[in-house]
C-alpha cells in the first residue's frame, strides 16, 4: 500500500512541471494583455470617471480629437483665438454656446451651399423623468436644431417615439447617446455640469417608486 502511494507521489510531481509548462504556454506573455485591454477604452476618455482635463481648448493637432498627420488639422483656427470674445462658462470648453446663439454673436449656416436657406427650429421640450431623488431632465429641442439639422440624432441615436430609447448615465459616459456629442463638442458631463440637464424639480409630493417585489411583499 505503501508502495503505490509513493509511485503515484512520484507520478504526480513527475505531472505537474509538464501541466504548469502548458499552463504557462497558454498564456499570453504580460506586455501583450497590457496591449489588448488598452485597446477596450477608446470612447469618451475626457469624460470617464468625471475627471477634470489638465488642459482645455488645445490646438487642433493636440486635441486627441483631430489627426494630427492631417495637413488640414493645422490649418484649423486655434480655439483660443477662435473664442475670443464669446460668453463664458465654468466648464466644458469654457464658452455658452447657448448664450452666443441668443445675443447673435454666432449665426450658425443652416446649409453650407446656400446661406439663405433659413434652419429649421423646433422649440420643444422633452422632459425625461428619472427615477432616483435628483430633478428630472429637460431636452430643449430649440439649441440643438440651431445648430443640427434632425438626421444628426434622428433615428439612429435616439428613435423618435416615446419610450423607444433606454437611456442611463452609464452609457452617456462610454459616448453612447448624449456622449456621442457630449464630452467631445457639446460641453462634458462633470459634477458642475449636471444641472444643465438635470433641470426639473420633483414635485413636493413625490415618493421614490418601488419595485414589483416590494409591493408584493407580505411581510410589509
Amino acid at each position: 500500500m505503501k508502495m503505490k502511494q509513493f509511485f503515484l507521489g512520484v507520478v504526480a510531481l513527475s505531472v505537474l512541471p509538464v501541466v504548469a509548462s502548458q499552463v504557462e504556454a497558454a498564456q499570453p506573455p504580460l506586455k501583450e494583455v497590457k496591449a489588448a485591454k488598452g485597446h477596450v477604452s477608446t470612447a469618451n476618455t475626457f469624460n470617464r470617471l468625471l475627471e477634470k482635463s489638465k488642459a482645455r481648448n488645445l490646438p487642433p493637432a493636440e486635441d486627441g480629437i483631430h489627426d494630427p498627420d492631417n495637413d488640414n488639422t493645422h490649418v484649423l483656427q486655434p480655439p483660443k483665438i477662435a473664442y475670443d470674445g464669446l460668453p463664458t462658462t465654468p466648464f466644458g470648453n469654457y464658452v455658452d454656446w447657448v448664450k452666443a446663439l441668443d445675443t447673435d454673436l454666432l449665426q450658425p449656416r443652416y446649409d453650407r451651399f446656400d446661406p439663405t436657406i433659413e434652419p429649421l427650429i423646433m422649440d420643444l421640450d422633452i422632459v425625461r423623468e428619472v427615477k432616483s431623488t435628483v430633478p428630472d431632465v429637460v431636452f430643449p429641442h430649440k439649441p440643438h436644431t440651431q445648430w443640427l439639422h434632425c438626421s444628426n440624432c434622428h433615428p439612429k441615436i435616439f428613435i423618435p417615439q416615446r419610450k423607444a430609447n433606454v437611456m442611463n448615465m452609464s452609457g452617456i459616459l462610454l459616448g453612447q447617446q448624449c456622449g456621442v456629442c457630449h464630452g467631445k463638442v457639446a460641453f462634458p458631463v462633470t459634477t458642475q455640469s449636471c444641472t444643465k440637464c438635470h433641470s426639473k424639480p420633483k414635485p413636493a409630493d413625490w415618493k421614490p417608486p418601488q419595485s414589483e417585489t416590494s409591493l408584493k411583499d407580505p411581510w410589509r
